[in-house]
């Protein structure tokens, strides 16, 4: 890996289309409580690597990301980078571990503050989410090239959504106050794909605390769009879905030598 790293060039940009290089932003400074106690939910291990390792190789799959940035727990930054100097990551990409900060939205800025000169479209991805296909990483960065300020990948709702009154105390019923169409709501997943100077500036701008990225862009009065997200890129969170990450990868061993 290397400390400071220089933009590599870019896979040949379309005709009249000029070079846009790219850089990926991994927030992994959390504990990840609700997998239960231990390590932290990034470098909880999926087939054997940590999730984050997944995370990293997602991101550099994609010939258009030559820069990733991951944003280590404050006291373990070097951690991090033994434990991604011991995994084979694609030699094109380079990787860069800088420390975080106590909250998302802290560790996201650090992140952006680390990146070099040069990279004109951030993406900002969950470590929990390690299995995201690179076709839709490609997307989210095909879709900022072609102008839009802020890209997130989102999936149609299969439930029914109920808006409810908080209960008066845990575990008691909750009103249910409307019944949204959904139709009209997507489940939104990572990486987030951003023009770099509009980021920075929502960082700059947004005090408030926030569950992601695109949100902040929205509250700049600007238009955030979505490109078709994956089922495969669903957030690691709980136990079972770790059960089903790892089904995910098995068959992605077995039918694609993953």
């Amino acid at each position: 890996m290397s400390d400071d790293p220089l933009p590599p060039s870019s896979p040949t940009p379309a005709p009249g289309r000029p070079t846009v290089r790219t850089a990926a932003v991994i927030p992994a400074a959390g504990r990840g409580v609700r997998l239960g106690p231990g390590v932290p939910k990034a470098l909880r291990a999926l087939g054997g690597t940590p999730m984050l390792v997944h995370a990293v190789r997602a991101m550099a799959d994609s010939r258009a990301v030559s820069l990733v940035v991951v944003v280590a727990p404050p006291d373990g930054a070097g951690e991090v980078t033994s434990l991604l100097d011991a995994h084979a990551l694609p030699e094109r990409t380079d990787v860069l571990v800088v420390p975080g900060g106590e909250s998302r939205q802290e560790s996201v800025k650090l992140g952006l503050d680390a990146l070099p000169e040069g990279y004109d479209i951030v993406l900002v991805h969950d470590a929990a989410r390690p299995l995201v296909p690179v076709d839709t990483v490609d997307a989210v960065v095909e879709a900022v090239r072609d102008g839009a300020p802020a890209v997130v990948p989102a999936l149609p709702l299969a439930d029914t959504v109920k808006q409810v009154e908080p209960a008066a105390a845990p575990g008691e019923p909750e009103p249910v106050v409307a019944t949204p169409d959904r139709s009209t709501l997507r489940a939104v997943q990572t990486p987030q794909g951003f023009d770099r100077a509009t980021l920075v500036r929502a960082h700059g701008t947004v005090t408030d605390d926030v569950t992601d990225d695109a949100s902040m862009v929205e509250q700049l009065g600007l238009t955030v769009v979505t490109v078709p997200g994956h089922e495969e890129a669903f957030k690691v969170t709980r136990p079972l879905d770790l059960v089903l990450a790892e089904a995910v990868l098995a068959r992605r061993r077995l039918n694609d030598g993953f």
